[in-house]
């Protein structure tokens, strides 16, 4: 089974679950959930999110 990352806050999906987000210049990313494409969508940054795997490392929560 291929495992796949969130492109927003890192969380290792399975095959058949999460959205694909393809925009016009060809890049595709994934997503685990509406919050994490609804975050994307409006610029917001993983590494100032708190709950993102980026958040917990760069405010050193974890």
């Amino acid at each position: 089974m291929e495992m796949r990352k969130c492109s927003f806050c890192g969380k290792m999906l399975e095959a058949g679950t999460g959205m694909l987000y393809a925009k016009k210049d060809g890049s595709q990313y994934y997503f685990c959930s509406s919050k994490c494409k609804n975050n994307f969508k409006l610029g917001r940054l993983p590494r100032r999110t708190v709950w993102t795997e980026d958040g917990r490392i760069a405010l050193k929560k974890a």
